[in-house]
């Protein structure tokens, strides 16, 4: 619990640095589950604040915290039904993006997952994303994943951005 609370002083410490700066973006978005995690999960929704350094004009680099949560459903067992708690992430991660002249880009974000929920460990963070930009907003496309213990937890994204 300590180690959870720590990371979340550095998320909100990195964040409110961000407020003072420009490059400054704020997304949601909403997944399908996919992989280990899908026959116990309906949907997933998610947030996250961003702060991108551009290195050139089409190349650009910073930090991402955000908060994801996992919908748990209600399984059959031959013994009943089980329902299965919502599951909660909280990533920090290094992300990057490569711009295209034509508004398209690619991105990542790499880091780690802080679990908040009890025995839930967290995990290490990966994020591919692809997006169009219209002005300060984008559309992006992006598949998520947290490697835990024993699995993934992973989702595929569609989700809106606005920078500032």
């Amino acid at each position: 619990m300590k180690k959870s609370f720590f990371i979340v002083l550095i998320a909100l410490f990195f964040i409110s640095s961000a407020f003072s700066q420009s490059n400054f973006r704020i997304g949601v978005n909403a997944g399908i589950p996919v992989g280990d995690i899908e026959e116990f999960t309906t949907f997933q929704l998610g947030a996250d604040v961003a702060y991108l350094y551009p290195v050139s004009n089409l190349f650009s680099v910073g930090a991402l915290a955000g908060y994801s949560r996992y919908f748990g459903d209600d399984v059959s067992t031959p013994l009943g039904n089980i329902n299965v708690d919502d599951i909660s992430f909280l990533p920090i991660a290094a992300s990057a993006r490569f711009g295209f002249e034509n508004s398209l880009f690619v991105g990542a974000d790499l880091g780690y997952a802080v679990g908040l929920d009890d025995g839930n460990d967290g995990g290490f963070y990966y994020r591919p994303k692809l997006g169009y930009a219209f002005g300060p907003v984008a559309l992006i496309a992006s598949f998520s994943g947290i490697s835990v213990d024993g699995g993934d937890v992973s989702s595929v994204n569609l989700g809106v951005e606005f920078g500032f």
